[in-house]
């Protein structure tokens, strides 16, 4: 960490003295050469977790100045692009070794979890080594991705560069097992190819984990280009669009239609830029190469003791005897009973990606299996298939499966998550409607807009928001957070399930803006047509199922938001009028509304909630207020 801080310490000094004093002055290289601190501090490769830069400009590529018998370089690592990031795929380099660039330019293309993101460069410099190729999937935040310079002729000290992480344990290795420079050979078929590079399917939603690809709109040979859809995309929120972010032209599909499972990152074509390379893809296989290497130790007999020693030791490089691999990898090793200390990884410094756990051949775990639980395995194996048969008790019942989508599996696991974790109370109000039904005549006999009854209780739930903060708000661990914007969700029902598009800045919209927002977004969920960005994020929900003759029930929390506000129809009712001059009572007709709040009572307390209720009502039954 020390070393860290003072290689991170020297960088920005020296940023900001070659502002001043010119970016070749002679000075700045002497003090350099002699500082003290620059001789002895060697940082290391990956930026630590502690000094990873603040989200506000994480979208900035970050460096760690490296000094040693190298000319003055620094080693960049790959930095968060979202607050939830933890792993990226490097899909594309827009610069090459030897390329200068400024403040600004954009220098490569990353895949994170939230969408395909510019890496900008944050200070001028020269690329002097490129460490991780593009189309290399699940990089670790932090990992060193490409070395820059600041003088054209330091880039040729850097053509064997090697990062330091990885250049330490593969001297052991070597030395341990001869056969180890054979690890090499999975880039050898990838050089033999043509320009290329992999597409990997995108992570389409903040919770995507897998995805199904529902249909190809482009075949093998098609050119397309910025804004061109290539896919449609089963998410766990809806059927996504895939649109093209660059032109180029499809030389394999890996992935045929109708694929379900497919894993976020996972290989689903090829692209290159010239038409007359797509004939060298036709069999083309992804994981040819890691299949291909992995039997290659095991076929000579005598190093069969000492390959299985070397795998371990380049897993495991970075540290000691823990195997090396990304979270998808293990969970999807644990799924299928694979062994990964048998595997070698084809990631960055060996490590185990999901290829490799795919890969034809990936070892079983036997022995595990064998002397940890011999039981466990066939029974949880054998739980799995078990409610799909166990449906026709009687041979006489007839009945039809109906494969569930990944829309709805993931449906189904955050809602039971919500109803495990979350404390739900409830509390219901009647809201009279003869002042909103009104106030809607007369706004569509004068002014023609045609605004329903969901767009009033969408806009008073947003006004009473704002009149009790503390209902707009996030349940942590550590801290509750209270949310300045308020953006409502409103639930829509779809064939595929429930979809929650997103109203934002409802306070500052009219009401014939909502109702137009509303109907839009309604109707482009029913088509599949959301962009993810319209479904992510949202302070409150809005279900209404008013228009079905429901006149009351009560809804499930949509984490992390802490409520959600039930709304059911309209119905005539009979209610007191005060009493006559004799002390008659006297009674009414008034069309009522009930609405149910679902409250998480780890946020939200009885005396909030019923104090949201009352502003809710309010505005429902003097809607006048919520246009002032």
């Amino acid at each position: 960490m020390l070393r860290s801080l003072v290689g991170s310490e020297m960088c920005i000094r020296d940023r900001y003295q070659r502002r001043v004093r010119g970016r070749h002055s002679w000075a700045m290289r002497f003090l350099r050469l002699l500082h003290p601190a620059v001789r002895l501090a060697r940082p290391a490769p990956s930026i630590p977790s502690g000094l990873r830069p603040p989200s506000h400009f994480v979208h900035r590529i970050q460096g760690v100045r490296s000094f040693s018998s190298l000319p003055p370089h620094m080693v960049h690592g790959l930095p968060a692009l979202s607050p939830t990031m933890e792993q990226g795929n490097l899909a594309e380099w827009l610069v090459q070794e030897g390329d200068s660039f400024g403040p600004g330019d954009v220098l490569a293309r990353i895949e994170t979890d939230k969408a395909t993101v510019d890496l900008e460069a944050q200070d001028d410099g020269i690329v002097a080594k490129i460490l991780v190729p593009a189309g290399t999937n699940d990089l670790a935040v932090g990992a060193p991705i490409f070395v820059t310079v600041e003088d054209e002729e330091d880039v040729g000290s850097f053509t064997n560069f090697d990062d330091s992480s990885t250049g330490d344990a593969q001297p052991e290795a070597a030395a341990e097992a001869p056969p180890a420079p054979a690890a090499p050979a999975p880039a050898a078929p990838a050089a033999s190819y043509p320009s290329h590079r992999i597409e990997g399917l995108p992570a389409l939603s903040p919770t995507m984990e897998q995805g199904n690809l529902a249909e190809w709109l482009v075949q093998e040979g098609d050119s397309f280009g910025p804004g061109d859809v290539l896919a449609r995309i089963e998410t766990d929120k809806a059927t996504v669009d895939l649109e093209a972010q660059d032109d180029g032209i499809v030389a394999k599909i890996l992935m045929p239609a109708g694929s379900d499972g497919v894993d976020v990152g996972a290989a689903i074509m090829v692209v290159v830029e010239d038409e007359e390379d797509i004939t060298a893809f036709a069999t083309f296989d992804p994981n040819a190469a890691p299949a291909a290497a992995s039997p290659a130790p095991a076929a000579a007999s005598p190093a069969t003791p000492t390959a299985p020693a070397a795998t371990p030791a380049r897993s495991s490089s970075s540290s000691g005897g823990r195997v090396m691999a990304s979270p998808f990898a293990r969970k999807t090793a644990l799924e299928r009973g694979i062994d990964l200390a048998a595997i070698t990884g084809s990631g960055p410094g060996g490590r185990i990606v999901v290829r490799d756990v795919l890969a034809p051949g990936a070892p079983a775990a036997q022995t595990v299996a064998a002397v940890t639980a011999p039981t466990p395995a066939p029974t949880q194996q054998a739980a799995t298939p078990t409610p799909a048969p166990a449906a026709p008790a009687d041979p006489g019942v007839g009945y039809t499966d109906v494969p569930n989508t990944q829309m709805r599996k993931v449906i189904a696991k955050r809602l039971c998550e919500s109803k495990q974790t979350i404390p739900h109370y409830y509390l219901s109000v009647e809201c009279e409607l003869d002042a909103l039904m009104d106030l809607r005549v007369q706004m569509r006999e004068e002014h023609d807009a045609k605004v329903s009854v969901n767009d009033f209780v969408v806009k008073a739930s947003a006004c009473a928001l704002k009149q009790v903060p503390q209902v707009n708000a996030q349940w942590g661990e550590d801290a509750i957070r209270y949310l300045d914007n308020v953006d409502v969700c409103v639930a829509v029902a779809t064939e595929g399930g429930l979809v929650t598009p997103i109203v934002t800045d409802v306070p500052a919209r009219g009401l014939t803006d909502i109702s137009s927002t509303v109907r839009d977004l309604a109707t482009r969920a029913r088509d599949g047509k959301l962009q993810p960005s319209e479904m992510i994020g949202g302070t409150f929900t809005v279900s209404n199922l008013g228009m079905f003759g429901v006149s009351h029930f009560t809804s499930i929390i949509n984490p992390p938001q802490v409520a959600i506000l039930a709304v059911g129809g309209s119905v005539p009712r009979v209610l007191p009028d005060g009493t006559d001059e004799d002390g008659v009572p006297q009674f009414r007709v008034a069309s009522t509304m009930t609405v149910t709040l679902s409250c998480d009572h780890r946020v939200v307390d009885g005396a909030v909630g019923a104090q949201w209720l009352q502003a809710f009502k309010g505005y429902i039954e003097n809607p006048l207020k919520m246009i002032l």
